[in-house]
């Protein structure tokens, strides 16, 4: 009998601690600002961001006071962060500009005339209560005399907290407002960097060689 009601005790705790209602799961939802720009990256497809190990887990981030980055089990985005970031990313920069920005894999049967690659360095609710995006982002264009971009970005969100960590739902924020400003930097390409004109034409496949028409024959 003992032993039954220990088990029952267990069993009730475990369905207490994987109780729904006990954790909450948080949006990236990056704000529409209403602002139009001009269409400078045509169709582009995004690859997949790359962000950091802590930025990529389940669990929303923050850096506490003594510098450690630190999460809670209870406190978990609503989708995976890489997903979420990449899709996020591409429908801000098309709802601003127009362009037709698509995650990979591209789904259209004419292919891109470009690929954007962002690589994130920081993301992360800071101690002195700002959220920093960094990182640089690379667009490709393999025709010949296309423009390439290889930039920078640095994007400082203040979160409004005034001593002590910083809320989920704070953080969850102040990254869509990180990500709907670097939506914007790339629509202009702007951000430190260079721009680099493709020099030769992409090498053509096996499909193009043998889709041109052959030389006559001798004496024909």
């Amino acid at each position: 009998m003992r032993h039954f009601l220990t088990a029952s005790a267990l069993l009730a705790a475990l369905a207490a601690c994987s109780h729904g209602e006990n954790t909450a799961r948080y949006l990236i939802d990056p704000p529409q600002t209403g602002e139009r720009l001009p269409n400078r990256l045509g169709t582009t497809e995004l690859r997949d961001v790359s962000l950091p190990e802590y930025a990529s887990a389940s669990e929303v981030s923050w850096q506490s006071e003594d510098g450690a980055v630190r999460s809670n089990t209870k406190q978990l985005w609503a989708d995976n962060p890489q997903r979420a970031f990449t899709q996020s990313l591409a429908r801000a920069i098309s709802d601003i500009s127009g362009a037709t920005v698509i995650s990979e894999p591209w789904p259209l049967a004419e292919p891109p005339r470009r690929t954007l690659e962002v690589r994130v360095e920081k993301a992360l609710a800071q101690s002195n209560g700002t959220y920093r995006l960094g990182g640089r982002y690379f667009i490709g264009d393999a025709r010949s005399g296309g423009a390439n971009q290889s930039r920078s970005f640095d994007i400082s969100v203040p979160m409004g907290v005034e001593g002590g960590k910083a809320s989920p739902a704070t953080v969850a924020r102040a990254q869509s407002v990180a990500i709907a400003q670097l939506a914007r930097q790339i629509a202009t390409l702007g951000g430190p960097g260079d721009s680099l004109r493709t020099s030769a034409p992409a090498s053509s496949s096996m499909d193009d060689i043998f889709s041109q028409p052959l030389p006559p024959l001798d004496g024909s």
